[in-house]
C-alpha cells in the first residue's frame, strides 16, 4: 500500500507514533522518525523497521519544524507523507498565570504551529504531485477537555480547523489531509491512577481506552490513498465515548 513511500512521522520514538512507523513500514514504506529526547528508543526503533534516519528536534522551539522537514528532505530527497502525531499535554489552571501562560505557549507552539508549518512546507515542496498528510488531533478539540486543559483542547480545535482549511485548498493539487481525534490511548499519557483510569474507561461504551495500533493501522490506511476522496475528513476513534 505504500511501497517505497517516503512518510516522516513526529514523535515516533514511543506510543502512537511508534506503532505508527512499524504499521508503515510493513506496508512498505521507509520512515524518517523524528523524535525529542528519546534518542535510544529512536534509534532501536530505526533498526527494527529499517528506517532512512532519525532526526531530533525540539518542536516547542521556533523554527524546529521547518528543520526537521529540510533534514528529511536532505536525508531521502522526498517526503511523500507526513504524520503529525508529536504532542504535549499540559495544564493550564485559571488559578495559575504562571503555568497558564507558559503552558498555553508551549503547546501551541508544539500542537498547532509544529504541524501547521509541517503541512505549509509539504503543501509547497509536493506543488502538483501531492502527498498525504494525517494529524493526531484529540476529541478534546470538539466536546472540550478537563477544567485545568483549556489551552489543549483549543490548540486540537485549532489544528483541525486548519487542517479542514488547508484540505480544501489544496485538495486540486491532491494534498491529502486526514485528521484523528482519538479519546484515551493506551499509551504514557493515559490515566494511570486506579481512581481515574476507571472514571475514564467508565464513559467508553466500548469499555476500553484505544490502544496505539488502532490508531496507527488507521493512519496507514489513509496514508495509502486507497480514499482520496476522504481528504479534509475528521475521524473519531474513541469507544463511541464522543459521537458528533
Amino acid at each position: 500500500m505504500l511501497t517505497d513511500k517516503i512518510v516522516l512521522i513526529t514523535g515516533a520514538s514511543r506510543g502512537v507514533g511508534k506503532e505508527t512507523a512499524r504499521a508503515c513500514a510493513r506496508a512498505g514504506a521507509k520512515v524518517i522518525l523524528h523524535f525529542n529526547v528519546n534518542k535510544d528508543a529512536a534509534t532501536a526503533l530505526a533498526k527494527e523497521v529499517d528506517a532512512v534516519g532519525c532526526v531530533a528536534e525540539d518542536l516547542s522551539q521556533k523554527g524546529a519544524a521547518d528543520r526537521l522537514w529540510q533534514q528529511a528532505m536532505t536525508m531521502a530527497g522526498q517526503v511523500d507523507a507526513v504524520v503529525n502525531n508529536a504532542g504535549v499535554y499540559r495544564e493550564t489552571p485559571l488559578h495559575d498565570a504562571q503555568s497558564w501562560d507558559r503552558n498555553w505557549a508551549e503547546q501551541f507552539q508544539v500542537n498547532v504551529m509544529a504541524p501547521c508549518e509541517l503541512m505549509r512546507n509539504a503543501i509547497n515542496d509536493w506543488g502538483s504531485q501531492g502527498g498525504a498528510i494525517v494529524n493526531i488531533a484529540s476529541r478534546a478539540a470538539y466536546r472540550g477537555d478537563g477544567p485545568d486543559h483549556t489551552g489543549y483542547a483549543a490548540c486540537k480545535a485549532a489544528l483541525v480547523a486548519a487542517a479542514k482549511t488547508l484540505a480544501r485548498a489544496h485538495a486540486h493539487n491532491y494534498a491529502l489531509i486526514y485528521t484523528l481525534t482519538p479519546g484515551w490511548i493506551e499509551t504514557d499519557m493515559a490515566p494511570s491512577r486506579v481512581e481515574a483510569r476507571a472514571a475514564a474507561i467508565a464513559e467508553i461504551p466500548l469499555g476500553r481506552v484505544a490502544q496505539p495500533e488502532e490508531i496507527a493501522a488507521m493512519t496507514a490506511f489513509l496514508l495509502s490513498g486507497q480514499c482520496g476522496s476522504a481528504t479534509g475528513s475528521v475521524i473519531d476513534i474513541n469507544g463511541a465515548s464522543f459521537m458528533r
